[in-house]
């Protein structure tokens, strides 16, 4: 039980840690679409949000679950994939309104990065219960 309640918080903090690493990529995407390159708010979440969700999903994989098999499209890849997506829909629906309310970048980034906050720990719950706690 103390083994896999310590097992379990190391885990928490790797995905604390890519969590940040995918924040990092996707708010600098995001930045980066919304400031230099003038791109309009939905346009620049979206791949902001597509782009950080390959390192996110890589580094979950090896380094906080530690599975080092062939991946499963069907099996993992689709499902954080469809998880991602309903993060999207929030942080759309969510940089929507911040970009019919204010016209201020860091708002809408703000947006963003709550609307991924508030999946946040029920993701990790799928991630460690359904998609990579399955034995190799």
């Amino acid at each position: 039980m103390y083994r896999n309640l310590l097992n379990l918080r190391v885990k928490l903090l790797r995905y604390s840690g890519v969590s940040v690493v995918a924040v990092m990529v996707t708010q600098g995407v995001l930045w980066l679409g919304l400031v230099v390159l003038r791109w309009p708010a939905l346009m620049a979440n979206f791949i902001a949000v597509t782009i950080g969700a390959v390192p996110a999903y890589l580094m979950n994989r090896s380094w906080v679950w530690g599975r080092t098999n062939s991946h499963s499209v069907r099996e993992e890849i689709l499902p954080f994939w469809i998880y991602s997506l309903v993060g999207l829909a929030v942080s759309t629906a969510c940089v929507a309104l911040a970009d019919a309310w204010f016209t201020s970048t860091g708002l809408l980034m703000l947006a963003n990065l709550l609307a991924f906050g508030t999946l946040w720990l029920g993701k990790f719950f799928v991630l460690e219960t359904i998609l990579f706690n399955q034995r190799d």
